[in-house]
């Protein structure tokens, strides 16, 4: 178990929360200064610099119910407030689409480049408030300086520590099941086409070496997949192209999809899929209540993090 994975599981599930509640607040026409408040509120209290300097401290990852427990709060840092139907769907939403994008890494160091979209989409959100941007940005150079020097055996380690933790988590997700990304048993459909790992070549082909490393003949082999080189390495730094989508907002109109096809397929099926998308919003957050309580205290590891989160 990576002793680096909470802060990873912790951004990108945030992420995946302000993509779901953008998206809603915009749907149900609530007013863009409350709308502002709310994401400003949220994201405020994400990225509290006391919070993330615990946060980034080495340790194991916090129970499932510690870790829901601390979005449950997160989410109604704000005037908003879920019911606790609409938070248990938002929450399944957060994480199956986050054990989605895990799974579809094409390396495992590939998971900072899913974590640096999710943070250049937050920037984006506040990109007219200079004090809440400061705050994502330092995160952001945080991530820079602790992630890159690890090697790729540790991001390894991390992708693997994510895996064990969603593990169980097989939810049917409508998006993904219309999109034929995920079965009907909650489980993911990997892809066998497309770019093939920045620095690897596609399969098909078999070298075989003498004892002193001489090659000696080559044999091919049918792959069964669509295959192609990767053309470039996405950005690790502050500000850059990332190349992959994974880890972007799937409920925008903008965002490519991830699939390989031609161009008309392409189209239809986005159309399609953002229908579904904004179906799947609706059905899973119903509409905002006026109040709710805040979940009961995990008394399980986190707690010490939950306790700060009252205090913010």
């Amino acid at each position: 178990m990576s002793t680096r994975t909470l802060p990873l599981l912790f951004i990108n599930l945030g992420g995946e929360m302000l993509y779901i509640l953008d998206q809603r607040l915009r749907a149900q026409n609530i007013p863009a200064d409350k709308a502002k408040k709310v994401m400003n509120d949220i994201i405020t209290t994400m990225f509290n610099k006391k919070f993330l300097e615990e946060l980034f401290k080495p340790q194991e990852l916090y129970s499932k119910k510690a870790l829901r427990t601390v979005f449950d709060r997160l989410a109604h840092a704000s005037i908003m407030r879920l019911n606790q139907a609409s938070m248990d769907k938002l929450y399944d939403l957060m994480t199956m689409a986050f054990k989605y994008q895990v799974l579809l890494c094409p390396r495992p160091k590939d998971i900072l480049l899913v974590s640096f979209n999710h943070m250049d989409a937050i920037r984006d959100f506040v990109k007219d408030t200079p004090s809440i941007l400061g705050q994502v940005e330092e995160t952001n150079k945080q991530l820079i300086e602790i992630y890159s020097l690890l090697s790729g055996g540790e991001f390894q380690l991390i992708r693997q520590t994510l895996l064990i933790f969603f593990q169980d988590m097989h939810i049917r997700v409508s998006i993904f099941l219309k999109d034929k990304v995920q079965n009907s048993n909650g489980r993911f459909v990997l892809p066998t086409s497309g770019p093939v790992p920045y620095g690897t070549q596609t399969p098909g082909l078999v070298r075989i070496y003498s004892c002193s490393g001489e090659e000696l003949r080559k044999t091919l082999f049918r792959d069964n997949g669509n295959y192609c080189a990767a053309l470039r390495e996405g950005s690790f730094e502050m500000y850059g192209d990332r190349v992959i989508k994974l880890g972007t907002n799937m409920y925008s109109v903008s965002r490519p999809v991830e699939t390989h096809m031609s161009g008309t397929s392409k189209n239809s099926l986005q159309h399609t899929k953002d229908k579904q998308a904004n179906a799947e919003l609706a059905k899973i957050m119903g509409e905002f209540g006026e109040e709710v309580e805040p979940s009961p205290s995990s008394s399980s590891k986190g707690d010490d993090l939950l306790a700060m989160m009252d205090g913010l």
